[in-house]
């Protein structure tokens, strides 16, 4: 029986399918075994990290800070090409290269800040649906609240209150006070 059993792997190690299989049949994985490792073509890269970067360049890049850097590199950058000796310049007149640096900085820009955009709109969302939870519990348990005053209420109207059992009192001693003055009559009559 042991003797068979290795015919039969290398009968499937060579193509050939046991009875009843397709003819697709794969080589089986091992699920208790880790993958091996793959070749990647692109660098790996931290997505959160990334994404932190982002956020900080879009931050600073909304804040008054930036505006006035931008603004001093801008006017530094035109009065040194139209002020200074002409083999020291590096951008005449159209300024074509400053505006290209302009140009590379803002498609560097928006693609950050809309990726910052993205990861605060997916935080915002997050807590809502916190928010929207923690609604709903708390309606859960108001509304259970309610149901127990009401239930409280009703079994106050069958709970004895003070005035009543004082009536209760007041008629008992007249019923007592009664009595007592019925009762020497119908000993006297006794007699």
């Amino acid at each position: 029986m042991r003797a068979d059993r290795p015919e039969r792997s290398a009968d499937r190690s060579k193509g050939s399918a046991p009875s009843g299989a397709s003819a697709l049949t794969r080589s089986r994985v091992r699920l208790d075994q880790p993958r091996a490792a793959r070749r990647r073509l692109l660098p790996e890269y931290d997505p959160e990290a990334f994404g932190r970067l982002s956020e900080r360049v879009a931050r600073f890049l909304g804040t008054g800070r930036f505006i006035v850097w931008m603004t001093i590199v801008i006017i530094a950058w035109v009065l040194w090409n139209i002020f200074a000796p002409v083999h020291l310049r590096w951008d005449e007149y159209p300024f074509i290269f400053l505006t290209l640096m302009l140009s590379l900085q803002a498609s560097y820009a928006a693609p950050l800040i809309l990726l910052a955009q993205n990861r605060q709109d997916d935080r915002d969302r997050v807590n809502l649906e916190q928010d929207r939870k923690q609604n709903e519990r708390s309606i859960a348990d108001t509304e259970y609240l309610t149901r127990e005053i009401a239930s409280l209420r009703m079994g106050m109207g069958e709970v004895a209150t003070r005035d009543w059992i004082r009536s209760e009192f007041q008629d008992l001693i007249k019923e007592m006070d009664e009595r007592r003055l019925l009762a020497p009559e119908r000993d006297e009559g006794d007699r």
